[in-house]
């Protein structure tokens, strides 16, 4: 419990202290916007690996030669615990928005960073508005900010299981033209979902399997790009769990 709460008074003490830093970047994004992107990107970064210093979790990273670094691309990854994101943004190379469910847009501070950072507010319960979120995903990836999503759509409770990935969630990465990333996680449940509320130390795995074009796929192949990244994810799962 003690970590829970070291980890908890961290991330609330930054928010409230980096206000400054805020307005700062605020009137950054006025002049220069690609200064602004970095210079977000390098804050938060240092944020969250503090998070994972405090919270006592080692990280195994695989793969990260498969991420290209000329472009954007579509991070796509299954998805067990809050602790995904933190995990596996202070690993990209380039200015990169996650897309998170509309009501994080409501959280104070947070939400300030979060916009800064290119995040996608998704309405999930709102076709109209969820066609909205993808074709500004498209316009950020065409920008060149490389975007996150998880395709199951919420977390997954059940361990060693994958919900069936939203095909939608990949028409970011085919009407921008930009490589589909399937980024696996292992055991990060372990952190803190799989005994709420206390956060443990554990062991993590993150594989990035190799760039996906959706234009150089056959034509059917085209129709079923998440059941053909999901299956490359568990596989890669299930090779992983075996090297924690």
């Amino acid at each position: 419990m003690i970590r829970f709460i070291v980890v908890a008074t961290f991330v609330v003490l930054f928010l409230i202290l980096s206000t400054p830093l805020m307005l700062a970047e605020w009137i950054i994004g006025k002049f220069n916007m690609d200064l602004k992107n970095r210079s977000s990107l390098a804050i938060v970064n240092w944020a969250f690996r503090c998070v994972i210093f405090l919270a006592g979790v080692k990280v195994t990273a695989l793969g990260e030669e498969n991420i290209p670094t000329d472009t954007a691309v579509l991070y796509v990854g299954n998805h067990r615990s809050f602790f995904d994101i933190v995990l596996t943004y202070v690993r990209v190379p380039r200015p990169t928005g996650y897309v998170a469910k509309k009501e994080m847009e409501k959280v104070p501070l947070l939400s300030i960073w979060m916009k800064n950072l290119h995040c996608l507010f998704l309405d999930r319960d709102n076709i109209k508005e969820g066609l909205k979120t993808i074709l500004l995903g498209v316009e950020k990836a065409k920008s060149g900010i490389s975007i996150c999503i998880f395709p199951e759509g919420t977390r997954n409770r059940v361990p060693d299981t994958f919900l069936p990935f939203h095909e939608g969630s990949f028409k970011i990465a085919e009407k921008a033209d930009i490589p589909v990333i399937p980024m696996t996680i292992n055991n990060s449940a372990a952190v803190f979902e799989e005994h709420f509320p206390k956060i443990r130390r554990a062991k993590v795995v993150i594989e990035y399997g190799k760039p996906i074009y959706i234009r150089d796929l056959p034509k059917e192949e085209k129709k079923f790009v998440g059941a053909k990244v999901q299956k490359i994810i568990e596989e890669t799962y299930f090779k992983n769990s075996t090297i924690l």
